[in-house]
């Protein structure tokens, strides 16, 4: 459908806080858990690398992620392909907030 949008019913945005040392675990979880959001309709929208927080060996990652609906946002949760990735996710991410709404407005277009 070119030139048409799909409206995500759930947006997310994703604050991780992610050991610098494990940079490459953590590319490499977050790819494969990409691929499993893929499945259930999700996306990675946008990131964002904060790396100045005052840790030196952290850094923020932030995550604008959409899902077309709640149940698939909890498919994707639920997926047992997700849960074997936990050991990397482990290794790599110290903490994460997860803020969860919808779409707002667009201040760029009338």
């Amino acid at each position: 459908m070119a030139g048409s949008e799909v409206k995500a019913d759930v947006t997310l945005v994703a604050i991780l806080t992610v050991r610098k040392a494990a940079i490459d675990t953590f590319r490499t979880f977050e790819k494969r858990a990409a691929a499993v959001m893929t499945a259930h309709g999700g996306r990675i929208e946008r990131t964002i690398v904060v790396s100045g927080d005052g840790a030196a060996e952290l850094f923020k990652e932030i995550h604008v992620v959409t899902f077309p609906s709640e149940k698939a946002f909890a498919a994707y949760r639920g997926d047992e392909r997700l849960r074997e990735l936990a050991r990397l996710r482990a290794q790599a991410v110290v903490h994460t907030e997860l803020l969860i709404g919808e779409d707002g407005p667009r201040y760029d277009t009338d």
